[in-house]
């Protein structure tokens, strides 16, 4: 089978989708991998690299002509007319990309499979090594805004011997929520984590040696730790779905001037109700004398750990692809089969069918 691997072309995405190692394995399993010129430089593997993997260098319409175009990021609107029969695997995030895309993507009859809507048990496999560094970025992230050369309120959030450490609000408990937290702690930080998920609050204070403070998340308690906190990690998730709003522009507004806002969850429309996506490029604006981060691909900003830790994850799905053909591979694994979001002309993913106002069709498994 041919796989393709184009170059991201989406503001400083320095990732690329398949390692050199990960060539490797496709080719000892059979497959032609042609890769784009210089889709791996931003993550410091050269043309050379891939080439001795086993790839061919190719221009970028022999990529998009291949069965199957695996990818980093959604595609962009210069991507639109690549777009063919084919299947495309990915993060989509169409619930809060452009609805031409979604409309693109059925008009072509291709299949598009979601990273961040597959599952195994109650894991987002392919979301998960994003999600971990996406949550370890965004404290230092914050911290780096909070300076005051940077439009921030002064404060390091470590402390230091006889000056009280920064206050870090984080809103959901998942899988970046849990790994922001743990940063926070370990830099000294005043941590509160609220999360609808009570079980999931226990586990984080017992993983943390009861370092943190959870809350239930409701908008009472959100409104009054917005006040209290230096700086804010949005962390909610709700597969494939847009985020809901939990921070109000009134609860923004009662925000100590200088604060911080990372809005991790960007990529599916943001919880903030102030936050807009920002880019690499120009990451932060303020709202009341609040600093809003929302660049929603965060992890292109440490290339080589993110393109090696999403190859680590999506490897294994991509060589049953291959292996054994769309068909079959659905119909070995029911969890891989929800990141179905677009089948051959039908939106068969209810949460981005309901986001958008598109028909949704079931997509049955034999």
């Amino acid at each position: 089978m041919k796989i393709g691997v184009p170059k991201e072309i989406k503001n400083n995405e320095n990732r690329v989708a398949i390692t050199p190692a990960g060539v490797k394995e496709l080719k000892l399993n059979g497959h032609q991998v042609l890769v784009e010129e210089n889709a791996g430089v931003g993550s410091a593997f050269s043309n050379e690299d891939y080439t001795e993997a086993g790839a061919r260098i190719v221009p970028v319409n022999d990529v998009w002509d291949c069965e199957i175009v695996v990818k980093i990021k959604e595609p962009l609107e210069p991507e639109y007319g690549r777009i063919k029969d084919q299947l495309i695997f990915t993060y989509l995030h169409l619930a809060s990309a452009p609805k031409e895309l979604t409309e693109v993507m059925l008009k072509s009859n291709c299949i598009g499979i979601a990273y961040e809507t597959v599952e195994k048990g109650k894991v987002l496999p392919l979301l998960v090594p994003m999600s971990n560094i996406a949550g370890r970025i965004a404290i230092q992230i914050g911290a780096q805004y909070l300076a005051k050369t940077n439009g921030g309120r002064g404060v390091l959030i470590d402390g230091i011997a006889g000056v009280e450490s920064g206050n870090v609000l984080i809103i959901g408990g998942g899988v970046v929520g849990g790994n922001a937290a743990k940063i926070a702690v370990g830099r000294g930080a005043n941590v509160v984590v609220v999360d609808i998920d009570v079980e999931r609050l226990n586990y984080l204070e017992e993983m943390l040696n009861g370092k943190i403070t959870t809350l239930y998340s409701d908008s009472y308690n959100i409104a009054e730790k917005i006040r209290w906190a230096d700086l804010v990690v949005g962390a909610v998730l709700i597969p494939g779905a847009k985020a809901p709003t939990l921070v109000t522009k009134e609860m923004i507004s009662t925000m100590k001037k200088g604060s911080v806002v990372v809005d991790v969850a960007i990529d599916q429309g943001g919880c903030i109700e102030t936050s807009k996506v920002t880019s690499h490029d120009n990451p932060v604006y303020p709202v009341d004398g609040v600093m809003h981060y929302g660049v929603p691909n965060m992890p292109a900003a440490y290339p080589r750990t993110s393109t090696i830790g999403i190859t680590n994850a999506t490897l294994p799905y991509l060589l049953r692809l291959a292996n054994k053909g769309f068909e079959s591979a659905m119909k070995e694994d029911c969890g891989f089969a929800k990141g179905i979001n677009i089948y051959r002309g039908k939106l068969t993913y209810k949460a981005v069918a309901d986001a958008l106002g598109l028909e949704y069709t079931q997509l049955h498994q034999s």
